[in-house]
C-alpha cells in the first residue's frame, strides 16, 4: 500500500490543544515578530513548537543548542505521559480563516514509494524542485529524533471520497475538536480504527485517475525529502525482515483531494535583499512574453513581461533569479506568501519584491507526469495562516 495506518501519539488528556499545535515550521521566513509573539502564547507548555527548527532562527548561530533541546523535548513528551498512541488514520475537517472546510485524511506514507528528484518513474512525486541547501539541517534534526511532527500535505485525484468518509466519521465522537492558535482556524479530528476498506479504495481510485502519478506533494516537500534521505541511510544497515516494518520508512502525511473547495493555489514570492532596480531590469531583459509580472521597489511598481504559460513564466523568472544572485553576491532571496506580507517586507527592508504568477491547479499532475517538478517555491495552497498546523506525532525509532 501506497498510504498506510499507523501508531500516531496525540496529547493526552489535559494538553492545551491551542497550544500544542503550531504552524508549519517554513511559514514566516521573514517575519520573526509572528515567532515571538507565537513563543509567548504557548508560553512554556507542551507544545509542537519544541519539537520543530521554525526556519525563521536557521542564520542565528545557536543550531547545535536548538537541535539539543528539540531531541531533549522528543524524548521528554514520549516518556513524561503528554502523548497518547491512537492506531488507524485520523478524518480531519480543518476550519481556514475565511471560514471554509478543508477536508484531509492523516496517514502515514511508504517513503518507497516516493521520488523527490526531477525525473522519475515513482507513483508519488514531489511537485517542485528540491533546495538541497535546505536539507542538512533537517536531516540533523530528523536523524537524532525519536518522533516526527509533519506538515506534508499529499495531494490526490479522488473526487470526494475523502470527505463522504468524513461524513461517515461523524457519527462518532471527535478524538480532538479545537480552536488552533495565531488565527489559524479550528481543528478537529476523527480516529477511523477499522481503515483497512477505507485505504483499499483510496488505493483503487488513486489508480482509476492514474496509473503514472498518484500522488504528488503540495505542501512539504522539503520534509518529506529530508525523511526519504534518511530512511535511505538507515536502510542498508536493516535485514529485508526488518525493513518492511521500520517506523522510519512511514512518514506521516495529510492526503488532500486537489480540488477540494478550499483548496486555493496561491503564488510564493521572491524578495531579494540587497538588490535594487538593476535586479528588475535583469530579468525583464533576461525573460520575456505577452504577459507580465509586478515588481516593487521603494514604492514605485515595474511590470516584467513573462511567457502566458504559467509554468513557463515561473521557471524563467527564478532561472533569471538564479543568475542574478550568483553574480551578486551582496544579493539574497526569501519565499514568501501573501500579496501583503511581501510588500510589507519590501517597504521595511528596501528590498525588491517580486510578485510571481499563479499555478493553475487543473494542470498540476499532467505537467508533473510530463515534465517533471516545477521550479522551486512555485506555489502555495492558501496563505501562510493557513497552512498544516502540526498536530499528530508518529515514532520514527
Amino acid at each position: 500500500m501506497i498510504v498506510n495506518k499507523a501508531e500516531f501519539l496525540i496529547p493526552s488528556e489535559g494538553v492545551d490543544k491551542t497550544r500544542w499545535a503550531v504552524i508549519a515550521c517554513d511559514q514566516f521566513t521573514s517575519q520573526r515578530e509572528y515567532w515571538n509573539e507565537l513563543a509567548k502564547e504557548v508560553n512554556g507548555a507542551p507544545s509542537t513548537l519544541s519539537l520543530i527548527y521554525p526556519e525563521v532562527y536557521l542564520k542565528d548561530g545557536d543550531k547545535e543548542e536548538r537541535i539539543k533541546s528539540i531531541r531533549s523535548a522528543m524524548q521528554s513528551y514520549a516518556k513524561d505521559g503528554t502523548l497518547t498512541p491512537v492506531n488507524g488514520v485520523i478524518l480531519v475537517d480543518r476550519t481556514i480563516s475565511d471560514g471554509r472546510h478543508r477536508i484531509g485524511l492523516v496517514a502515514a506514507l511508504d517513503l518507497e514509494e516516493y521520488e523527490f528528484t526531477p525525473v522519475n518513474d515513482a507513483r508519488v512525486k514531489a511537485t517542485e524542485r528540491t533546495v538541497e541547501e535546505r536539507l542538512p539541517a533537517r536531516i540533523e534534526v530528523r536523524e537524532g529524533a525519536t518522533l516526527e511532527c509533519s506538515h506534508v500535505m499529499l495531494l490526490t485525484q479522488i473526487g470526494g471520497f475523502i470527505e463522504k468518509e468524513l461524513e461517515k466519521a461523524k457519527a462518532g465522537a471527535p478524538l480532538y475538536d479545537f480552536e488552533l492558535n495565531m488565527k489559524g482556524g479550528r481543528l478537529t479530528g476523527y480516529l477511523v480504527t477499522d481503515c483497512d476498506d477505507l485505504l483499499k479504495k483510496l488505493e483503487e481510485l488513486t489508480l482509476k485517475a492514474s496509473d503514472k502519478v498518484r500522488y504528488a506533494v503540495g505542501d512539504g516537500n522539503h520534509s518529506l525529502a529530508t525523511a526519504k534521505r534518511c530512511w535511505e541511510r538507515i536502510k542498508p544497515s536493516l535485514s529485508e525482515e526488518e525493513r518492511k516494518a521500520h517506523p522510519a520508512r512511514f512518514a506521516t502525511v495529510e492526503v488532500v483531494d486537489i480540488y477540494d473547495k478550499s483548496l486555493d493555489f496561491e503564488p510564493i514570492h521572491r524578495v531579494l535583499f540587497g538588490a535594487d532596480e538593476n535586479a528588475i531590469k535583469y530579468l525583464a531583459e533576461n525573460c520575456g512574453g505577452s504577459a507580465k509580472v509586478k515588481a516593487l521597489y521603494k514604492g514605485k511598481e515595474y511590470f516584467i513581461p513573462v511567457r502566458e504559460n504559467t509554468s513557463d513564466a515561473i521557471a524563467d523568472l527564478q532561472n533569471a533569479m538564479d543568475a542574478y544572485l550568483a553574480a551578486h553576491s551582496e544579493v539574497s532571496i526569501d519565499y514568501v506568501h501573501g500579496d501583503g506580507y511581501v510588500a510589507e517586507i519590501a517597504d521595511k527592508s528596501g528590498a525588491v519584491a517580486i510578485f510571481m504568477p499563479t499555478v493553475e491547479k487543473d494542470t498540476l499532475f499532467d505537467y508533473v507526469a510530463r515534465r517533471g517538478v516545477l521550479p522551486r517555491k512555485s506555489f502555495s495552497m492558501g496563505n501562510a495562516e493557513d497552512k498544516r498546523y502540526y498536530y499528530e506525532t508518529k515514532k520514527i525509532k
